[in-house]
């Protein structure tokens, strides 16, 4: 064991370190954090609709007297317009924490670079929407075509019959789906390249440089001038490039040649697992695993999260299986770890006072997902002894939880939850008030205790032999 954590320490420390520290990466992961109390007040959203609507039509029927009720409704509306202006329009807001974040990290003007890289995504999203008309057996006369022409609509027929497909594609007629989390990955790759270009230009000093007279706010805004011009008309070039050439648009390139393949990469088990050793890894190092690997966790789980979402309130089934909610609905209850159980298995099995105190002084932040204080408390880190279970416990925790959300026993993850909310609770909410889902995080925070348990009574021996023998 020792060799292996000198190995370890040789060797994968000094590169997990270089990768937390990366400052695109670390733009990316602060860009995540900075739009939390977005993706939060879409989740309260999401999650009081769950209450008022989406469980009451359930249990008794659409349209009952309880969700008919003008005050429930109007909550319901309420809620409709918070969503809007949140999940709906996430890669918008996104976009723009990135590329202040971006600028921050190069230490040029940050309000600017997240303007920059918001106009460049817009820039680069097309103005256009998509409708499916079902005319049945209707027949267009030469009338109705000419209004739907006069309208700016382009009519085709469908490969089914009946159906016309109609195109609008007029200026400003921004298409959402590009807007919501489906276009975090354009939002992502157009904000990561025109922001650095803009900054790259910054630091340059290809500005427009003012007298030292001119106040500071505008002397920077005339400096952002030329670079962010610059960063914006490549975008511009790039996105009637991309159409001239191939018809599509650089946000559907992404989709399809990016984003889709990730997405359908991070769902399988395989990719789950080596996640959760990864983080497990970086942790047991003194490392903040789930920092380290935010740009996975969040630019691919939470748009599988949010692209639930969307699908869930358009009432379309969740095309995700495992989501980021997913991992600490069930496995990183109490924090990395399960620490949670952890806590618990040392008030239960340990002999040792030392534990028990750095335990009941960790309980309070443990229940809210706090985990640094039993981590670097007891210690876990570089903690030979506590190692197997570090590892193990999560693993196994992913296995049952992966198989009871793939056999549809529990429904996919599809509320962003605030990471601090209580385990069991956290899995009842994130899955829009599902028990079975609760039940299911008790059973793996039962399991976790055991396994935590027999290490903790191997740690006890451990512990007293140590002391004899001094």
């Amino acid at each position: 064991m020792k060799g292996f954590t000198n190995w370890m320490e040789q060797h994968f420390v000094p590169v997990a370190a270089k990768i937390g520290s990366q400052k695109h990466l670390v733009a990316i992961r602060d860009a995540f954090i900075a739009i939390m109390p977005i993706t939060m007040a879409g989740a309260f959203a999401t999650l009081l609709n769950v209450f008022f609507r989406d469980l009451p039509n359930e249990w008794w029927g659409a349209g009952n007297s309880f969700v008919s009720n003008s005050f429930v409704s109007g909550i319901i509306g309420v809620n409709g317009n918070v969503w809007w202006g949140t999940l709906a329009i996430l890669s918008m807001v996104f976009v723009f924490a990135l590329g202040y974040q971006l600028a921050k990290v190069y230490k040029v003007p940050a309000l600017a670079g997240g303007v920059v890289a918001f106009a460049a995504f817009i820039t680069v999203t097309p103005q256009s929407a998509f409708a499916a008309i079902d005319l049945g057996e209707t027949v267009l006369g030469a009338d109705a075509l000419e209004i739907f022409k006069t309208a700016g609509l382009t009519l085709g027929t469908a490969d089914a019959g009946g159906t016309v497909i109609s195109g609008i594609g007029a200026w400003g007629n921004l298409n959402w789906s590009y807007l919501n989390a489906g276009g975090l990955f354009t939002a992502l790759i157009v904000g990561l390249v025109t922001g650095v270009i803009y900054c790259k230009l910054m630091l340059a000093k290809i500005t427009i440089k003012l007298p030292d007279s001119v106040p500071p706010a505008v002397s920077k805004a005339f400096a952002s001038i030329i670079p962010g011009v610059i960063a914006i008309y490549i975008a511009g070039i790039a996105a009637y490039l991309v159409n001239l050439w191939t018809g599509s648009s650089i946000g559907d390139l992404i989709f399809e040649n990016v984003q889709a393949p990730f997405l359908a990469l991070s769902q399988g088990f395989g990719a789950v697992i080596i996640v959760v050793i990864a983080v497990q890894l970086f942790w047991f190092f003194g490392i903040h695993g789930t920092n380290v690997l935010a740009p996975v966790l969040d630019g691919v789980y939470l748009t599988a999260t949010t692209e639930n979402n969307v699908a869930h309130t358009a009432g379309k089934a969740m095309e995700y299986m495992w989501t980021r909610g997913s991992f600490d609905a069930y496995v990183w209850m109490g924090g990395a770890g399960c620490s949670i159980a952890l806590i618990i298995a040392i008030f239960i099995f340990s002999k040792r006072q030392e534990s028990k105190t750095i335990a009941a002084l960790s309980a309070p932040m443990g229940f809210f997902n706090i985990n640094e204080p039993i981590v670097f408390g007891m210690p876990i880190v570089l903690n030979p002894i506590y190692f197997i279970p570090w590892m193990l416990v999560p693993i196994v925790l992913t296995i049952i939880a992966y198989a009871a959300t793939a056999a549809q026993i529990v429904p996919p993850v599809y509320v962003p939850v605030p990471w601090i909310m209580p385990p069991v609770v956290y899995a009842i909410l994130a899955t829009g008030g599902n028990i079975l889902a609760g039940v299911l995080a008790l059973v793996n925070l039962v399991i976790g205790v055991v396994i935590w348990g027999i290490f903790v009574l191997i740690g006890n021996k451990v512990d007293l032999a140590d002391t004899e023998a001094e």
